[in-house]
């Protein structure tokens, strides 16, 4: 059913915990740190991708004797080979980590194996999914992306977004929506922000105009943007 029509009840995905479940550590955004070498930006692409391979593919076991970095970023890499369209693995069949208790607390831990293993940032840039950037959007178009992005939380998949406001040069980025709720003007998506560790954002879809809404991203005015899903198939 397309948001337009029914009222839309709080929808989440099970099991999915921002503060347990995300990194403790963000994308940073180069333009504020324009004389800091060795800066992790740009990233954005490979958190969001990575966070939900986590989510589908990893088991953490704080039990268990810790590694050394090397283990973890052999661990890491076996996460990330799976491709995110996959379905999720039974439990038994996770890659494991041990000696943390979820995502945050290995990410705090192990901050620098967890960035090797996810791997560079350059395929991610060039993918030609990302010239979607520059096209036009219908409000059908539009509706029929957040539709699907219900859908998916429904089936309790997390959902990555491309997001944009281009041409002007602010927002070119990446979130992964993980819950939705009714709001006054339409559908509110609660969202993973790869430059903003510290607490979720918000995405609305605007019922009446019929497009996205920028209502509360990391460093990004408020105001109408265009989304696509990213990394749902082999092909997107």
């Amino acid at each position: 059913m397309h948001p337009a029509g029914a009222r839309v009840e709080r929808v989440a995905v099970p099991g999915f915990v921002f503060g347990r479940d995300s990194y403790a550590f963000p994308n940073e955004i180069r333009a504020r740190h324009p004389d800091t070498p060795d800066l992790y930006a740009n990233y954005c692409f490979v958190l969001a991708r990575g966070l939900r391979q986590f989510s589908q593919f990893a088991r953490f076991e704080p039990a268990l004797p810790r590694l050394d970095a090397a283990g973890y970023v052999e661990r890491v890499r076996r996460i990330t080979a799976r491709p995110p369209w996959e379905p999720a693995l039974p439990p038994d069949d996770r890659v494991v980590i041990p000696g943390y208790a979820s995502l945050r607390d290995f990410s705090r831990g192990q901050e620098a194996a967890i960035k090797e293993g996810l791997g560079g940032r350059f395929w991610t840039l060039v993918h030609w999914t990302n010239w979607r950037v520059t096209f036009p959007v219908s409000g059908a178009h539009q509706e029929t992306v957040a539709s699907e992005v219900l859908a998916e939380l429904r089936a309790g998949r997390l959902v990555q977004l491309l997001v944009t406001n281009w041409p002007k040069p602010e927002l070119n980025h990446t979130v992964i929506a993980f819950a939705a709720r009714e709001s006054a003007r339409g559908v509110e998506f609660e969202v993973w922000d790869p430059n903003d560790p510290a607490a979720p954002g918000v995405v609305v879809f605007d019922r009446d105009a019929r497009r996205f809404w920028a209502a509360h991203l990391y460093d990004t005015e408020p105001g109408p943007i265009r989304a696509f899903r990213m990394y749902y198939s082999r092909l997107l």
